[in-house]
């Protein structure tokens, strides 16, 4: 059965992973990811641009599905050698969470809407996926 989650990554840092064809989240962790299965999806929800900025962005920036069950880890430097999994993204537009919140049903407090994002990875009904989905407009 096919599961759907949010990922919470920088923009800046999805964007390098769409470059690259791989997912990874959780700061190059491999739980999240093993919570995945081929033909799963993934959206990427990005608080902000990068790491260093101040700016709140609060949109979803990429959305891709999982092609395979393998997960691989490499080495980016002798201390970082993060886990990642091969994903094939859609071609998306960038939308913004605010004129969602009221419609998606993981989100229970609308009011402190961003607390359900404080793991890194949150399991999402289809029904929200599908609404997520459709305000990216897949071309």
């Amino acid at each position: 059965m096919t599961k759907y989650f949010i990922g919470v990554v920088t923009k800046e840092h999805v964007l390098r992973g769409v470059k690259m064809g791989i997912a990874q989240i959780g700061h190059g962790k491999r739980s999240g990811l093993a919570r995945m299965q081929k033909n799963d999806w993934l959206v990427y929800y990005s608080p902000k641009i990068s790491l260093d900025s101040k700016t709140p962005l609060q949109s979803f920036t990429a959305l891709g599905q999982m092609v395979d069950d393998e997960i691989y880890q490499v080495e980016e430097s002798p201390t970082f050698k993060p886990f990642r999994r091969k994903i094939r993204y859609e071609k998306v537009k960038e939308a913004p969470i605010a004129p969602l919140i009221p419609d998606l049903s993981f989100i229970k407090n609308k009011k402190s809407w961003g607390y359900v994002f404080r793991f890194g990875l949150v399991e999402i009904p289809k029904e929200d996926f599908e609404l997520i989905k459709d305000s990216m407009e897949i071309k």
